[in-house]
């Protein structure tokens, strides 16, 4: 491919990368990666073994020479969850910016679930990304970075809505956009059907 073609090759394929980045609002991004993670980690805390458990506490010696640890669950060890929250971004690799076909609202894909094709490609429109979403493991090391202790509090906590928790009150990432996902309406509903049954 000589000169010209190079140059003329990128005057086409720039514009449409440049439309295509313009269009994405980062902290609607960010929301979506905020979300994405508390899901993948939440899946990584649920295939701990629930009894497997580690020693924490302190090494020095009490004045009878006795040192003071005890066990604690391992998916609730904060050292045990801080090493997973930082393998937690390779995952984005599976994931694509896309659009709802239906209503042109932006997603976050995951492409296999379950060892199939997301059954959801069907209902989208994937983004073209030239850094072949490179961006979404950078963004989210950026979130986890950011937030790393409140992903680790909420986990440890056992936090009933950790999406709400973490991406909106937290870092106010989906402030604007939680009207486009059901966590506060699932968890308004789950609270006023307690009321119904007290």
């Amino acid at each position: 491919m000589n000169t010209n073609q190079v140059i003329f090759s990128l005057l086409f394929v720039l514009p449409i990368l440049a439309t295509s980045a313009e269009q994405l609002d980062l902290k609607q991004v960010k929301c979506l990666i905020c979300r994405s993670i508390v899901d993948e980690f939440q899946n990584e805390v649920n295939k701990i073994d629930p009894t497997r458990e580690i020693e924490i506490g302190q090494y020095k010696l009490d004045d009878k020479g006795n040192s003071h640890q005890k066990k604690v669950p391992l998916a609730k060890s904060e050292v045990h969850l801080s090493d997973m929250l930082d393998s937690i971004c390779k995952k984005m690799q599976d994931y694509v910016r896309a659009k709802y076909k239906s209503n042109g609202k932006l997603t976050l894909l995951k492409l296999i679930e379950n060892g199939q094709m997301n059954p959801l490609m069907n209902e989208v429109d994937i983004i073209q990304d030239g850094d072949l979403n490179k961006s979404l493991e950078y963004f989210c090391e950026e979130v986890v970075n950011d937030y790393e202790d409140s992903f680790i509090k909420v986990m440890t906590q056992g936090q009933r809505n950790p999406k709400l928790k973490i991406c909106l009150e937290e870092s106010n990432y989906c402030k604007g956009f939680m009207d486009e996902h059901d966590d506060e309406s699932e968890n308004e509903s789950s609270e006023s059907t307690e009321k119904t049954e007290l």
